[in-house]
Formats: C-alpha cells, structure tokens, sequence
C-alpha cells in the first residue's frame, strides 16, 4: 500500500490517496472510489467539490471513479421529515422541501456537467445523485463515458425503511449493465445489495465491475461486499460518505433524531468505502480514517480465473430447475389512449 500524502498548498490534492497495484503487466484498469461528504443543500458547491475530487483522482490516473450513494443532493441521515403514523409535521414539510430543491432533474443541467466533466477527466464516472422526477424523488446513479456522454441510471428499486417516505421506488427498465472499454459496468446501491433476485440480474447482465454505492459504514457492510465479489465473479467497488455532524447545517435547522449529544466533530458515517476483487481479496480499504480517494488497479484477467471456480449464471447454474424472469418494462401510472392512436395514424 502506497499513501500519496496532500501538499499543504491551496492547489494541492484535497485527501490522502490510498493506492493499490497490481501487476503492470497484465490488462489493468485503475480505479477509485471516493469517500467524502456531500455539501448539504448546497448542489452547485457539491458539483464543485466532485470535479475536485475527480480531478484529483484522474492525477492518479484513475480510469474509474465511483462516488457515494446521494452525493448530488445529499444522504439526510438522522432526520425523520416530522414522520410519525398519521402525521407529518409543517416543520418537516419544509425539510422535504428544501432537499426536493437540492435535488437534479434528469437530464438536466446538473447532468450536463457531470457529463462534461468526465470528458473534461477522460474518465468513466458513476455518480450517486437524488434524482426529481416532478414532485416525487428517487435515489439513482448516473453513468457517464470517459467522452462525456451520458450512458444512463438505476434508480433503486428499494428503499430502506424512512427512506421509503422520500423516496420512490425505481422499476425493471433501470437495471442496466454498461458494455464499455474498460469493462461490464453496473451498480445497485446500498441495501439493495442485499436482494439475491436483483443481483442475479446484473449477474444475467455480465456485469464485471459492481459498483455499489452506500451509505452503510458498519463492518457488516464489508461481509456482504465479499460475498458479492465471490458469487458474481466481479469486481465491487464500494463508496460511501465520511461525514461529521459539520457537514450537515446546524440545529434547529437540521436536527439528528435522538443524538442529541452529537458535537461538530462528532463522525456520523465513517465510511468504509472498499474494492475488493472477483476472488475475495481486498484490494483497498476498507477506510474508516477520513475523506478519501482509495484506488487499486484491477487485473480483468482475474475476472475469467474466478469464473473458473464458480459461474452463476454460467455453468454453476441449473435453469430447469430455479431460473429468474425479470420485467424490465418501465411502469407508469397513468397512460394515454389518444397518445398511441395518434402515432398508429402518423404512421398511416
């Protein structure tokens, strides 16, 4: 392990770089998860940051950056929306309000230079984002190409308990597994990951490098990650936040349910972001420490040696016996009738 410490100049690298090698000879890409803490409410600050994380990273000559679960318009940790059965406080109508706000459109503007971004850095960027669909929002990751292009999203299918209040619930067209240059890319994010019919999916998919963006920072995070690493035959690169009560805004204005003792300093999400390889091996992290870029270089060659051992929606698999249908149709509440017949007469 390499630690390339930060200049202390203004211009310098913003956080330590936990770097990894492999071996230089074999096909090799170089990847980074980034562990750091959105700005709350604060979307342009937070695009700001990201082109310096990323621009730091690429420095590095990261061919990969994956950032957390929500980082554009932010993880609300702690909070409860004013949330009780049947009941919900004005306070916390203004609290959703105000976090719809920080929300992106997609595509929109925020998108746009992400998108420019990643081709200004020549690089693949998977980005944790809230996503405002009108008035209904939905955790979701965005992937760009290293020539600025926007690929697509998943939307996670399934919050975890209070996040089900804030959040829609995303459907089988946004399940995407990525076929690019460097690799199979896909992502599920945090508990999500732990739904076996939804990884068996991006398994059906081809996925080659998991991405799973989180905001789970406890050491059970790190069982799961491995198991996934085995079954799939993968790579997974997992991000999270490093956050301290500062990174959120002060009370009244937001408050953690129940730790009333938190000080300024106090950490809230420790991190933990990982990568591990298609084998079970760590290749970097798990880091507990601080903000970070954790990097490793990936042997793609280790993918096919895994995949020797065990297959599973390959030769492992027995599909007469247990198989999986997935509906990757998109789900609308409300269709049009005029809407159809007026392109069937178009076409006429």
């Amino acid at each position: 392990m390499a630690l390339v410490v930060p200049a202390t100049v203004n211009d310098g690298p913003l956080f330590a770089e936990v770097d990894m090698g492999a071996d230089s000879s074999a096909l090799t890409v170089r990847a980074t998860v980034v562990q750091a803490s959105t700005v709350f409410y604060d979307t342009p600050a937070t695009l700001a940051k990201a082109e310096r994380l990323l621009a730091e990273a690429t420095s590095f000559g990261s061919q990969l950056v994956v950032f957390p679960e929500a980082f554009i318009g932010g993880y609300p940790r702690g909070s409860t929306f004013g949330v009780t059965i049947g009941n919900r406080t004005a306070k916390g109508k203004e609290e959703f309000r105000k976090y719809h706000a920080a929300a992106i459109d997609v595509p929109g503007p925020e998108v746009d230079r992400l998108a420019a971004m990643a081709g200004k850095y020549k690089v693949y960027l998977v980005m944790g984002v809230i996503e405002r669909d009108g008035y209904t929002l939905y955790c979701t990751v965005l992937f760009f190409d290293s020539q600025g292009h926007y690929l697509g999203k998943h939307r996670k299918v399934m919050p975890t308990a209070l996040e089900r209040i804030i959040w829609g619930f995303g459907d089988g067209s946004t399940i995407p597994v990525y076929e690019t240059p460097i690799g199979k890319i896909g992502a599920a994010i945090c508990w999500e990951n732990r739904m076996p019919l939804l990884r068996t999916a991006l398994y059906g998919k081809g996925i080659e490098i998991y991405c799973a963006p989180t905001a789970d920072s406890r050491d059970i995070w790190q069982a799961s990650m491995t198991h996934i690493a085995l079954e799939g035959g993968c790579f997974v690169l997992s991000a999270n936040q490093f956050c301290r009560r500062k990174d959120y805004p002060p009370a009244p204005e937001y408050e953690f349910s129940g730790a009333d003792d938190l000080t300024p300093d106090s950490v809230v999400c420790a991190g933990g972001s990982v990568i591990i390889s298609p084998s079970g091996n760590v290749l970097a992290g798990p880091n507990y420490d601080g903000e970070a870029l954790i990097s490793a270089d990936l042997d793609l060659g280790e993918i096919a040696r895994a995949k020797f051992d065990f297959d599973v929606v390959g030769h492992y698999s027995r599909p007469e016996i247990l198989s999986l249908v997935v509906r990757d149709n998109p789900t609308k509440p409300v269709t049009f009738s005029s809407a159809s017949v007026k392109t069937e007469d178009f076409q006429k």
